[in-house]
């Protein structure tokens, strides 16, 4: 337990010196984050926090909660947009191959390429690569025909795997706990999770489990205060499982809906760091021995392969339920989230393709697909 006990507290403000990058991409040390006035910091974290429906507020408050001109875009605008750099690489390489001249085996070998630079996985690149050249040798192929081809062969393989994450209502609270390497963007999707969950009526209660981070603390209680949900923490340092069983009485003496709980990033290859994770779901059993209901693994998209690593790691030390992928705007190697569902075939719950609330959205194939293959929709 904590030197506290473990006592679960709220604190009204945040140290306004860690505003600045709490709602950033990169999860860093508190001791890097610089100083910036209350009015900086007012400007920083209140577009974070959009919609204003999803915050509970009214009047003039909403009004500087509204989303941004970027965030009133379709989903499929922002999708696309999001993932123009893998769309654009991959484009750009069709374009080269699929030139003039009639389909011959070198185009196929050197479409097989491309797709393998995208990281869509060697079996997905080879299946693409046979289905488009059926029938097609000796004849003219543009790049439009290939890359609807392509889009229907990532949607058949993704298809089976995009799930919505179902919550349980005869387990309440259902407890869901969301982990992953340092700088995926756990605490940064938690709240946008529970911004979703509450404008649909969940009571949340959030668990500030990364320990290690005041910044992340710091930023599940900002997330809290806007969106009135109750927030349970202890001081930087404790003990997070102690924490976990805190936080799983606090849930069922509130009548939470949902439990989420953040957890300090973690590398893969860090036995310790992981049995401390395997810690925290031991005593989440002694309270309810069916949590956590769900285990969220967050995937930053921007690392590639590493992520097949993660995920087979994860899973075997977490039980994974389910995957969310981030960042796919900051990357040309969407495809990775192709060969992560076809290897390992776990839920793919949620994507993101941008910092905003409304960048955060339930996954699914079809547009995905039609997406990273520079398509219309």
């Amino acid at each position: 337990m904590s030197k506290d006990n473990g006592a679960p507290k709220t604190e009204p403000r945040p140290k306004p010196g860690l505003f600045k990058r709490i709602f950033g991409r990169k999860e860093e040390p508190a001791e890097n984050v610089p100083e910036v006035s209350a009015r900086e910091a007012q400007e920083q974290v209140e577009p974070a926090i959009t919609p204003a429906a999803a915050a509970g507020v009214s009047g003039p408050e909403a009004a500087s909660l509204e989303p941004s001109p970027a965030e009133k875009k379709s989903w499929w605008a922002r999708l696309r947009d999001g993932l123009s750099r893998s769309s654009n690489s991959i484009g750009q390489g069709l374009a080269a191959i699929f030139t003039k001249r009639k389909l011959d085996a070198a185009m196929l070998e050197d479409l097989e390429d491309v797709l393998i630079r995208a990281d869509l996985g060697v079996a997905t690149a080879a299946r693409i690569s046979k289905k488009v050249g059926e029938g097609r040798y000796d004849k003219d192929i543009g790049v439009d025909e290939v890359k609807a081809i392509l889009a229907e062969e990532i949607e058949h393989v993704l298809a089976p795997y995009a799930q919505p994450l179902e919550i349980d209502p005869a387990r309440k609270p259902f407890v869901i706990l969301v982990v992953g390497v340092n700088g995926s963007g756990k605490t940064t999707t938690i709240g946008k999770l529970a911004a979703q969950f509450s404008s649909s009526g969940h009571k949340v209660l959030l668990v500030a489990g990364d320990t290690f981070r005041a910044a992340a603390i710091e930023q599940l209680r900002i997330w809290g205060e806007r969106l009135n949900c109750k927030v349970v923490s202890s001081e930087q340092g404790s003990d997070a499982s102690a924490l976990a069983f805190d936080a799983m009485k606090a849930a069922s003496e509130c009548g939470a809906d949902l439990m989420l709980m953040d957890t300090a990033g973690r590398l893969q290859n860090r036995a310790e760091l992981m049995a401390e994770l395997q810690k925290i779901i031991r005593v989440m059993k002694k309270i309810d021995s069916t949590a956590p209901h769900a285990v969220l693994l967050v995937l930053d998209a921007t690392v590639g392969q590493n992520a097949m690593s993660q995920v087979e790691i994860f899973g075997r030390v977490a039980g994974v339920t389910g995957l969310i992928m981030t960042k796919l705007d900051g990357t040309a190697r969407g495809g990775i989230l192709v060969a992560i569902a076809e290897k390992f075939g776990l839920p793919i719950h949620f994507i993101g393709v941008g910092e905003g609330v409304a960048d955060l959205e339930p996954f699914e194939a079809r547009d995905f697909a039609r997406a990273i293959a520079g398509m219309e929709n």
